[in-house]
């Protein structure tokens, strides 16, 4: 399971079935769980003094596609799931099923709830703070310096179910309130409230989530988007969405 060119620390501890690709490199301090892929070109716990000796430690079930870095100090739950070329910096803190696109980067000192999904190129600023079920679609910044350059950070915050859509910029210390929706094109200065729609540069409230509707011609809603599309998550989650909807209809 570990190819010949790979090097893999003997202080590294790697679960049952784990295979490591060509060239690819797992350092000390990294633990990766039972039934893991590292593909080829990896470096897995790349050591830095920000670690602080801290390990990185991934969950069963992952799949690092190839090029990808993972710096120590993060801890990234099961089932991680990441596109080619991907950087994760030191003390990422992520739930189960994290799915990181393509040339994605996240730069660390982040918290990151389960089932969250970021499509290619997407740049999640140090101290992010994401809920679960969270899209972020390509091209999307989550900044987080108020004065570039400065030493003052301040990261954005993103509500559960949010949606931000592709080549939005969030401005540092924005809250992106629970089930809204940021159009594609957006620069987000002011925070959204709850279940709202926003776009524009600067981004204002369009109008409620609830508000629209599915362009399939059904006239049925598309928000919470729960309701409708339950592709990739588990049976007892999509129950619970179908027993929450059906209270609300």
């Amino acid at each position: 399971m570990i190819h010949p060119t790979a090097i893999v620390s003997k202080k590294a501890k790697l679960g049952e079935n784990v295979s490591v690709g060509a060239f690819s490199i797992v350092h000390d301090d990294v633990v990766v769980g039972a039934n893991s892929v590292i593909e080829g070109h990896c470096e897995i716990g790349y050591p830095t003094e920000l670690a602080k000796h801290e390990p990185l430690i991934v969950g069963r079930n992952a799949l690092i596609r190839s090029h990808s870095v993972f710096y120590q100090g993060s801890v990234l739950g099961d089932n991680l799931v990441t596109g080619h070329r991907v950087t994760v910096r030191e003390f990422t803190r992520a739930g189960k099923n994290l799915q990181i696109g393509t040339l994605s980067d996240l730069q660390g000192d982040c918290e990151i709830g389960d089932y969250v999904r970021t499509h290619s190129s997407v740049h999640i600023g140090k101290l992010s703070r994401i809920g679960s079920f969270v899209w972020i679609y390509p091209y999307v910044v989550l900044t987080n310096d108020p004065r570039p350059p400065s030493n003052y950070f301040v990261g954005v915050t993103v509500g559960n179910y949010a949606v931000i859509a592709t080549m939005s910029v969030i401005l540092p210390g924005i809250t992106i309130g629970q089930g809204s929706l940021v159009g594609a094109h957006s620069l987000v200065n002011k925070d959204v409230p709850e279940e709202m729609v926003v776009g524009g540069s600067p981004a204002r409230i369009i109008c409620e989530i609830k508000q629209l509707q599915l362009v399939d011609g059904s006239g049925n809603p598309a928000y919470p988007w729960r309701s409708h599309f339950h592709r990739g998550f588990p049976p007892d989650v999509v129950e619970q969405w179908v027993k929450e909807s059906n209270q609300t209809d």
